[in-house]
């Protein structure tokens, strides 16, 4: 019996989609191919505890898992298991979900802290998650999950007009304000040099409040790069 899911894996601010073939045939043994690393190859044992701790078990055969470039399906499906079926969170939920409609992927599922995140991108269906069984009674049919909506112009308007960081936030500095001024304005390089405390991070934080504001695609961009550092919202 030949089974295919489908992952993804993030290189940069890329993502590359990835088939899991699993095949279950007479005999005994648990093989991983397709060139996996190390990690990879050890999860075999963290998929085994989970499935045992929620009330499946691996079956007593054969099982081999080839990792593919992939083919067009329904859905992705990525996320980190916990022993106990828990999915935890992920890097890189944004670039993968562009990915995944690039690939003509129908949804996504993914942990429930990375769904808004990914439901930024427009015409894919983002599912959020945050244990196995909601994902294996999805698929039996035995549970319906809910797509996560996001309106992404509103959103982006909205950081706009109330950006997180304001200039304006900044009392006194007169000096180092005049610089970053300077060097919004003109387009320059600029580097904050000064002892713990000073006000750097600060400052740097608060740029981004006096440059001209970004096009839609530009924030989109720069998101996937807070995505696959983890800092994506």
């Amino acid at each position: 019996m030949l089974i295919s899911v489908f992952g993804s894996s993030v290189f940069g601010v890329q993502a590359s989609c990835i088939t899991i073939e699993v095949n279950i045939s007479s005999g005994i043994g648990y093989h991983l191919v397709g060139l996996p690393d190390n990690a990879i190859k050890e999860s075999n044992y963290r998929i085994a505890a989970a499935l045992s701790n929620i009330g499946y078990k691996l079956p007593g055969k054969k099982i081999t898992i080839n990792l593919a470039p992939p083919d067009i399906a329904a859905y992705t499906i990525i996320g980190e298991l916990a022993l106990d079926g828990c999915i935890r969170p992920i890097k890189g939920a944004l670039p993968i979900a562009i990915q995944a409609l690039n690939d003509g992927f129908k949804g996504f599922i993914l942990p429930k802290e990375n769904a808004l995140e990914a439901a930024i991108v427009k015409d894919l269906k983002v599912y959020g998650v945050s244990h196995l069984n909601e994902v294996i009674d999805f698929f039996n049919q035995k549970k319906n999950l809910s797509p996560v909506v996001v309106d992404t112009r509103k959103e982006f308007q909205k950081q706009l007009k109330f950006p997180e960081f304001d200039f304006s936030d900044v009392k006194g500095q007169e000096g180092i304000k005049r610089c970053i001024e300077i060097a919004a304005a003109g387009g320059h390089k600029i580097i904050l040099i000064g002892p713990p405390g000073a006000g750097k991070t600060m400052l740097a934080k608060r740029l981004p409040s006096i440059l001209p504001p970004m096009y839609l695609q530009e924030a989109l961009e720069t998101t996937k790069i807070h995505s696959v550092m983890g800092s994506g919202k």
